[in-house]
């Protein structure tokens, strides 16, 4: 017997998620609380490291409340650190999300995200598992639910982990399920950065802002979305990681004097700027500007504003 407020889904239930059953070993039942409808909409899977720095739980909440924004699906596990704050950030913003359990879908994992998984209810989104009523957290169990977070997705975007990891099985995953993998680059002298740098050498696509992801979606999903789309961009809000007044000193000086429509040497920049700012300083903040999509380095060490 199914517990109140749980939907039973079947493969030959209209309402069974249609992208699933594309992959090689669709679950043959699904247990949905919420929203049935929210996990065949068009996702994009948001995962990472339970033990995130603050950068990559900033990436994570800002690239999904900017993805919900414009009508994507946030997919993610209601682990701790980076799924918590992809979850998060679909909410802020009024979005869908969506939690896949390694649980049944009556136990919440881990006990301290029992008031999100509320709120992912409470904003039209859904909590999800293929494990029977009162499944208790197993380590086998993850791995198998990794496979459903891609699946469910039209791609994965990986912020933050660790070379070897559950984020790289699911990674792996949408590579054999023919989903696209994006990754957030890091610091390179940080081990949560290893896992999303490494994927970009092997070709994932590189995510500094939701466009990176927008602009490789599939053209009939675009076009189902524009209307979301077109009002988040005349809402006008920013893509960006932070808002310029949150900036640090240094980059609003940089942002100052960058143009939209003409190119600044980087000589330049250093001749206006060393007086009170050194070189070093300057190469760094360039650096942080360009990762979170402010400015562009074109050929020969030129830099433009990106808004």
């Amino acid at each position: 017997m199914v517990a109140a407020g749980v939907s039973l889904l079947v493969p030959d239930d209209p309402a069974y998620p249609p992208q699933l059953k594309q992959i090689y070993d669709p679950p043959l039942v699904l247990y949905v609380r919420g929203n049935a409808t929210a996990v065949s909409l068009p996702g994009i899977a948001l995962v990472g490291t339970r033990h995130p720095t603050p950068y990559g739980m900033a990436m994570a909440e800002r690239l999904a409340c900017d993805l919900a924004a414009r009508g994507l699906v946030i997919l993610s596990g209601l682990a701790r650190g980076v799924d918590t704050a992809g979850h998060r950030g679909a909410i802020a913003t009024k979005g869908k999300t969506v939690a896949v359990f390694g649980t049944g879908i009556d136990i919440i994992y881990p006990k301290e995200n029992t008031r999100l998984a509320e709120q992912i209810l409470s904003s039209g989104g859904a909590l999800l598992s293929e494990f029977p009523l009162s499944s208790f957290a197993a380590p086998q169990n993850f791995p198998i639910r990794n496979r459903i977070i891609s699946g469910l997705s039209i791609g994965v975007l990986v912020v933050e982990a660790a070379e070897y990891s559950g984020t790289r099985i699911t990674a792996r995953c949408a590579l054999e399920q023919n989903r696209d993998v994006f990754a957030v680059p890091g610091n390179v002298t940080n081990k949560n950065s290893w896992g999303p740098n490494t994927l970009i050498k092997q070709g994932a696509k590189l995510v500094a802002t939701w466009e990176d992801v927008w602009e490789e979606l599939p053209a009939d999903v675009r076009l189902a979305l524009e209307p979301a789309a077109s009002a988040e961009s005349e809402a006008g809000r920013t893509a960006s990681l932070f808002q310029e007044g949150d900036l640090p000193p240094h980059e609003k000086k940089i942002l100052a004097l960058l143009k939209a429509d003409e190119a600044t040497h980087i000589d330049e920049l250093v001749e206006k700027l060393e007086p009170t700012i050194s070189s070093s300083e300057i190469f760094a903040a360039l650096f942080e500007l360009e990762l979170t999509g402010k400015i562009k380095q074109m050929p020969g060490k030129n830099f433009v504003k990106s808004f």
